[in-house]
């Protein structure tokens, strides 16, 4: 598996409530929520973002609520891969669960920024900065893991067993 995309960089305790503000949280569409994802840090950020593209955060990314809305909105924006210092638990968990890929790499993060063009294997960890002709190492994710973010999801991996 592998992601190709630009990078939208953001800082530190990013939380839920920035990545989808709670006033859109009567609702289900995935679309509805991609459209205001992120929009409280970044008001141009789903007019931007293009399928593929990435997030890079720094520490305690997603923390705040455990809504699933906010790995769900950041998802149907196109966005590929999240990769960060270090991320909230429940966050992290609720992004595997749907099948958002999530990596931590403090060098990544500290290194990439905003509109660097980004390649990751997620096989092997390595994402490569192309603009700036870099590699950093991320820890890979186990099979199971790799199996619901292929599946696009915990359940669509259980249906599939």
């Amino acid at each position: 598996m592998k992601a190709n995309g630009i990078a939208h960089t953001y800082g530190d305790n990013v939380d839920t409530d920035v990545i989808i503000p709670a006033r859109y949280l009567n609702t289900q569409d995935k679309k509805e929520l991609a459209s205001h994802c992120m929009e409280d840090i970044d008001a141009s950020f789903s007019q931007k973002v293009h399928p593929g593209d990435l997030i890079v955060g720094g520490y305690n990314f997603g923390c705040g609520s455990s809504r699933e809305h906010a790995p769900i909105a950041i998802q149907a924006s196109g966005i590929s891969c999240v990769i960060a210092k270090t991320f909230a638990r429940i966050f992290y968990r609720n992004a595997i669960n749907i099948g958002l890929p999530i990596l931590e790499c403090a060098e990544a993060s500290e290194r990439i920024e905003e509109g660097d063009q980004i390649l990751i294997d997620f096989d092997t960890g390595v994402i490569t900065n192309v603009s700036k002709n870099e590699t950093y190492t991320a820890q890979p994710f186990p099979p199971f893991i790799q199996n619901i973010i292929r599946a696009n999801g915990y359940l669509n991996a259980i249906q599939k067993k």
